[in-house]
């Protein structure tokens, strides 16, 4: 029996748009002597608002800002103390959740009950929990002082605006470090209000600095000789030029960048509870997910079966106005990516490769692309190869686990994995012969800011959450 729902939408007025946001500098919301960009909602292409950004000469006076109120203040004060300061803004994002969560969807296109459930929650998580360590950093494994390195210069991208924010910022405080942050420059709007957030709980003015721009910015920000730290999550491509930049320097460096995962499926995994894990890892978030598993490997036995049992259940998700409750499956963030998305499809039904499309409608308006799966796909082929970063999942076969894991390793990148079996011996023994950073058995896409994240090959270096993240902020 198929369930229609009735519209169930969240009210766009929580989020309080403003007519216009300012970038974040010195404690105060300035004008940025950059070229001013209008944020668009991509599920209806509408201008929600307009953003100044920042030019170079705003770089040069945020660093210096976070300069100052490091050596000042930020440096200088106990953990204990610092730890206040981020137990409030914990607190105070979990006091807006609603409205951060209405204002993400609005700016990044990403399903209300997504935004609401995981990215808000997360985000205040990882500052309770690097509150936690402010005052224990002697007892992390670091020696029994471990020092803070000084100016963070972090960058961030377009599909977890807020939850990446929190991502960087917090470990940074915790451990003494001041920041000077780019968002992206298509969803700058939820970094800017936990500047607000910032502002409220009495962060001293430097501490935190959020400087909205394209490209550029978060390029002029990397090369400030001021800068100690960079932080980078985003494509391979930018993390390359990044790398060639601070070589050379002093500067500590950690990247986080794309991912083309295997979700690997063996002939004894519970085969319902395998299917949700591979819709979970693949349609969360429209696939804008640097962990995504986009390669389902599935042993050939049960091949058949399973793709039945993958394709009625994408055939339920619901497509559409990403303000619903019930939407599973929300816009893309942009036309660029769509573009991007639209072409790499192409490429794959070209290469050969036999596509299944979702058959639910899509609205008329803004940036949506159905759920798809490419099975019959060869390991050569673009679409198993290339990150889409978009609702479309690759799927190969294999006959033992040993080929499994030479198909699952066959990439240039290293973020994350998946394995699917009822037995513990081979899930110990997959984890370990995998080449990624992060690997789920019997489920995908958990994540947690006392556990660890990161990757190694092109999918980058270094690790965030957990006491393992805290080396990136320390000087050890």
């Amino acid at each position: 029996m198929t369930f229609e729902y009735a519209p169930a939408p969240e009210s766009r007025d929580i989020a309080a748009l403003k007519p216009s946001y300012r970038m974040f500098l010195d404690g105060e919301f300035v004008e940025g002597t950059g070229e001013p960009l209008k944020t668009l909602n991509p599920a209806t292409e509408e201008v929600l608002t307009e953003v100044s950004t920042a030019s170079i000469a705003d770089v040069d006076k945020a660093v210096k800002a976070a300069h100052r109120a490091y050596d000042r203040v930020w440096s200088r004060m106990p953990g204990s103390e610092r730890a206040k300061y981020l137990f409030r803004i914990a607190r105070m994002i979990q006091e807006r959740s609603r409205e951060l969560a209405v204002l993400e969807t609005l700016d990044n296109g990403k399903p209300i009950k997504e935004s609401r459930d995981v990215d808000v929650p997360l985000a205040a998580a990882h500052f309770f929990h690097h509150a936690g360590w402010a005052d224990k950093l002697a007892y992390a494994g670091y020696g029994p002082d471990p020092r803070p390195l000084g100016v963070a210069a972090q960058v961030i991208p377009w599909n977890f605006p807020l939850l990446m924010a929190a991502w960087k910022i917090a470990p940074a405080l915790a451990c003494g470090n001041t920041v000077v942050l780019k968002p992206a420059e298509t969803t700058p709007l939820t970094a800017l209000v936990l500047a607000e957030i910032c502002q409220q709980a009495d962060l001293p003015p430097g501490v935190v600095n959020i400087l909205p721009g394209a490209g550029e910015i978060g390029a002029e920000l990397v090369a400030h000789p001021e800068v100690h730290k960079v932080a980078f999550t985003g494509s391979t491509e930018v993390g390359k030029q990044i790398q060639e930049t601070v070589a050379g320097t002093a500067k500590k460096l950690t990247l986080e960048l794309g991912g083309k995962a295997a979700n690997i499926v063996f002939d004894d995994a519970a085969l319902d509870q395998a299917v949700e894990g591979i819709v979970n890892g693949i349609f969360f978030n429209q696939g804008h997910v640097c962990c995504a598993g986009s390669r389902l490997l599935v042993q050939e036995s049960i091949a058949e079966e399973l793709l039945e049992r993958l394709q009625a259940r994408i055939g339920t998700l619901r497509v559409g106005d990403p303000m619903d409750k019930n939407t599973d499956v929300g816009a893309i963030n942009s036309a660029a990516q769509l573009a991007r998305i639209r072409e790499l499809t192409e490429i794959g039904d070209a290469e050969g490769a036999v596509r299944w499309t979702s058959s639910c409608p899509l609205p008329d308006k803004g940036y949506f692309f159905a759920p798809t799966v490419f099975s019959e796909v060869q390991q050569a082929m673009r679409i198993a190869q290339e990150e889409i970063f978009g609702p479309v999942l690759s799927v190969l076969t294999f006959r033992t686990p040993e080929e499994a894991i030479k198909k699952a390793n066959n990439t240039p990148y290293g973020l994350s994995a998946g394995v699917w079996s009822e037995k513990g011996s081979r899930i110990l023994w997959a984890t370990q012969q995998l080449r990624a950073g992060v690997v789920w058995a019997n489920t995908f896409n958990r994540f947690d800011p006392v556990s660890p994240f990161g990757g190694y090959q092109e999918s980058g270096f270094g690790r965030e959450g957990g006491r393992a993240g805290l080396e990136a902020y320390l000087n050890v």
